[in-house]
């Protein structure tokens, strides 16, 4: 048996993750196992959005992060690591200066994906749990800064489009009320035939936290009228009742109700009945990419 730590880094709007996943190759097959996550509270989206540059103050939060995470990976051994940021560093005129300040106090290499590479890696997630490839799916995943659409029908991918709207944006109004109607709900309507028989699948850090609020086991689907329920109980309560009554991240309770706004709205605009939330992120993709050495995503 073979055992290799590998790490992913998600620089993303809402915070910065680090997953490092001990990969055991042995004669019965390949395993991924999590064995560490650590995540930074350091929102650069509200930055990016608002002022277009990350202030002074998170580019020291961003490095003090990478150089924890950097001991970290040395304290496990990680053989290879991916570096990747997304929609607020896309939206710095200042990321550059980020990376270059990481590179050499940190030794991490970062790179700024753009929206259609981080749709296409989303799509290399192992989804054999949740897809029946004969079925339809509309892959949701909602971040900080945009959305990723992705349409699935039997096993091949009919449409992708990424969209620049995010929890965070939406809780600092940065993006116009009509915008899901407007612009998303018509690309919608223009698959309206293959959405008819779809099922969504559900990514990113507040739909699982729902999931998790939720109490429903793995492999169970969350019904739209559940998703409008706690979309609606959620949004009744005062920023401190989430913090409190459901034990929320502070950073997690004022951007969840912005994020539900995303996945109902998509689910009202194209019908769907029921969404599955799979345990695996950005961040588990990249691992796998890494291991099976795939070529570059563009």
């Amino acid at each position: 048996m073979k055992i290799n730590n590998y790490a992913a880094i998600d620089l993303g709007s809402n915070a910065l993750r680090l997953l490092i996943s001990s990969v055991i190759e042995s004669p019965f097959g390949v395993a991924f196992n999590k064995t560490a996550l650590v995540r930074a509270p350091v929102r650069l989206g509200t930055d990016a959005f608002m002022k277009k540059k990350i202030s002074a103050e998170n580019i020291e939060r961003v490095v003090d992060a990478m150089q924890s995470y950097a001991l970290l990976m040395k304290v496990y051994d990680v053989k290879e690591y991916l570096a990747y940021a997304t929609s607020a560093m896309r939206d710095a005129r200042n990321s550059q200066e980020i990376i270059e300040e990481v590179r050499k106090r940190c030794d991490i290499n970062i790179e700024v994906i753009d929206g259609s590479k981080e749709a296409n890696i989303i799509l290399n997630t192992e989804l054999d749990d949740y897809i029946d490839k004969k079925g339809t799916y509309l892959y949701i995943d909602v971040g900080g800064g945009s959305t990723e659409l992705n349409l699935f029908h039997k096993g091949k991918i009919l449409a992708s489009h990424s969209f620049p709207i995010g929890s965070v944006r939406l809780l600092n109004q940065l993006v116009k009320e009509d915008f899901l109607s407007s612009n998303v709900a018509p690309w919608l309507k223009e698959r309206d035939s293959v959405l008819k028989s779809a099922v969504a699948i559900g990514s990113g850090g507040n739909i699982n936290c729902l999931f998790k609020l939720s109490g429903k086991n793995e492999h169970t689907p969350l019904k739209f009228d559940e998703v409008k329920t706690w979309r609606s109980r959620l949004s009744l309560l005062t920023y401190e009742e989430r913090v409190c009554q459901y034990h929320l991240k502070p950073d997690r309770a004022d951007v969840i109700v912005p994020a539900l706004d995303i996945y109902y709205s998509i689910m009202k605009y194209a019908g769907i009945e029921k969404i599955y939330i799979p345990k695996i992120g950005l961040p588990d993709v990249m691992i796998q990419q890494i291991y099976w050495n795939k070529p570059e995503i563009v």
